[in-house]
């Protein structure tokens, strides 16, 4: 939800001036104020934002934290140099979905030290004053980029006055609206980054950003979040990224709970999928088998037998499920022992975008990345004959003359899941450097793989335009950053290190999503950053592959 959108700074001189600190575009395409024009730096300070403005010898630092655990945020302004000076901050307030448009009223009634919005968000600060009126004609390039309704209006609530003397902090809050968070959050939250940092035990600077990167998806549950501002709990995502938000970062205690809780959603052999569309899916055919690899690279890693004895039963029932058949046409072919998957509309595969109902790349049949995974599946839980017989079906069936794997059997279009064929603990087959060289060569970018070679059919090397434009291209040509981990771990199988690969990634961290990976980019150059500018499996893989 988005609730408190602007926290305009208004700074009254010695002289009696004012200097507006804020900016916003216009739908008419003015902009207005332009306190852009004064910012002299920006920095992320143990992952807390700073802000600095001069106006001449009056130097003002602004920054801002979320409270952890709590749905609460504090913005602090500071006096750096010169004054006397006053500090007037102007809330602008909605309350709407992230996806949705604001309405055409919002209630704001009289709280101590600030204002309740919507019986939903609370704002406290001294000198509170109440406005109410309408800011209207608020455009947002980014959604115009997207295709999506760029302009609202926002509520001017009122707004907090005081001398900028000391620290003068606001702060908005959900949930409990009658307890603020705790004087000192921005404090509290910089400690507590440095803290969650040197319990990662990173071995340089660039690991030590994705360790509190990854922070940031590992959410009350536990839980992971997918990506910031647009999804929520995404099962797949959760275990792809499993071992890098959790086992790279030293946190297997929260680790082992997040198994626990998502083992008792199995149905018919399936892990529930999402929560993000209000009910329980079941529709992934691979979500599951990232689930088993987590839990096998969890008590790999640490140790944990107790965990593996206490899900065992569920784990093993898994296969004998997808053995017997289950949702959606997902069965293993009783002659080659491999994994087939399918049905009328539906895309199961990691690769999943829909447009008007029907799949772009429905992928049915048996999926090289699923087989590797259901292979992989097989020999972690003991299940001996299976695993040989779809192993040496494999080997049979997906390999070209090239070397390099179908997709879908029947389907040789260059994409990069058969990465997961050579990568994984108990790969069904060893990679070769010469084919992982050529699928460099097509797929590997400065930010990632692409998702389908250029100059095959269908590719589009631009993820942009409306949604539909966008659903298009997300995996026919658009690279995702998570597959850096496949390609660095099937090198690393051969011994090879390929640093290079990964230093790439690293000027991406101070752009879109700031100490942070995208969701996606540009299949063509220059590669610009797009989807989701916080993506967890993104910062776990890149994270991971650093640690091989």
């Amino acid at each position: 939800m988005l609730g408190l959108a602007a926290l305009d700074a208004v700074v009254t001189l010695p002289s009696g001036a004012l200097v507006r600190l804020g900016c916003h575009e216009w739908a008419g395409g003015a902009i207005e104020p332009r306190g852009h024009e004064l910012l002299t730096s920006f920095e992320l300070i143990d992952g807390v934002p700073r802000w600095r403005w001069r106006i001449g010898d009056v130097v003002i630092e602004r920054e801002i934290a979320t409270a952890h655990g709590r749905a609460a945020v504090s913005v602090v302004h500071r006096l750096v140099a010169g004054g006397p000076v006053r500090i007037t901050l102007e809330a602008l307030c909605a309350w709407r979905d992230a996806h949705g448009e604001q309405g055409s009223s919002i209630s704001v009634t009289p709280a101590a030290d600030g204002c309740v919005v919507e019986d939903s968000y609370r704002i406290a600060g001294p000198g509170f004053a109440s406005a109410g009126e309408w800011f209207q004609g608020v455009r947002y390039r980014e959604e115009a980029a997207r295709g999506l309704q760029d302009q609202e209006n926002l509520w001017y609530a009122g707004s907090f006055h005081a001398a900028l003397e000391s620290d003068v902090e606001v702060v908005a809050w959900a949930g409990d609206l009658a307890t603020p968070p705790p004087p000192g959050t921005v404090e509290a939250a910089r400690r507590r980054n440095r803290e969650v940092v040197a319990a990662a035990a990173p071995a340089d600077a660039v690991q030590a950003a994705l360790a509190l990167a990854a922070d940031a998806f590992i959410v009350r549950g536990p839980d992971v979040v997918a990506g910031y501002p647009w999804f929520g709990a995404w099962s797949r995502d959760t275990m792809i990224g499993y071992e890098g938000l959790f086992l790279s970062t030293r946190r297997a205690d929260e680790g082992r709970e997040l198994l626990r809780a998502y083992a008792a959603t199995l149905s018919e052999g399936m892990l529930a999928n999402t929560a993000d569309t209000g009910s329980v899916e079941y529709n992934t055919v691979d979500g599951t088998l990232w689930f088993l690899h987590a839990v096998d690279r969890h008590v790999t890693v640490t140790g944990d037998d107790d965990l593996f004895a206490e899900l065992e039963t569920d784990l093993r029932g898994v296969i004998e499920h997808h053995l017997a058949g289950t949702r959606y046409g997902i069965t293993a072919d009783p002659v080659d022992g491999l994994l087939t998957q399918g049905a009328v509309g539906e895309a199961l595969t990691w690769m999943d975008a829909r447009v008007d109902g029907v799949a772009v790349t429905p992928r049915t049949g048996k999926a090289v990345e699923v087989n590797a995974l259901w292979i992989n599946a097989l020999a972690a839980l003991g299940f001996d004959s299976l695993h040989a017989t779809a192993r040496g079906s494999f080997a049979r069936s997906f390999p070209t003359l090239s070397g390099q794997l179908q997709d879908v059997l029947g389907d040789h279009t260059m994409r990069p899941n058969q990465l997961l064929a050579w990568s994984l603990p108990h790969a069904p087959l060893r990679p070769d450097p010469a084919v992982l060289g050529r699928i460099g060569a097509a797929l590997l970018t400065p930010m990632g793989l692409r998702s389908q070679a250029p100059g095959t059919p269908g590719y589009h090397g631009r993820h942009a335009g409306g949604p539909a434009e966008r659903d298009r291209a997300y995996h026919t040509g658009t690279v995702w950053p998570w597959l850096t981990g496949p390609y660095v771990e099937a090198w690393h199988r051969l011994g090879i290190g390929v640093p290079d690969v990964l230093a790439d990634t690293e000027p991406h961290l101070s752009e879109h999503g700031l100490g942070s990976i995208s969701e996606t980019a540009d299949g063509d150059a220059p590669h610009t950053g797009t989807g989701c500018p916080f993506q967890a499996w993104s910062v776990a893989e890149q994270l991971r592959a650093r640690k091989l």
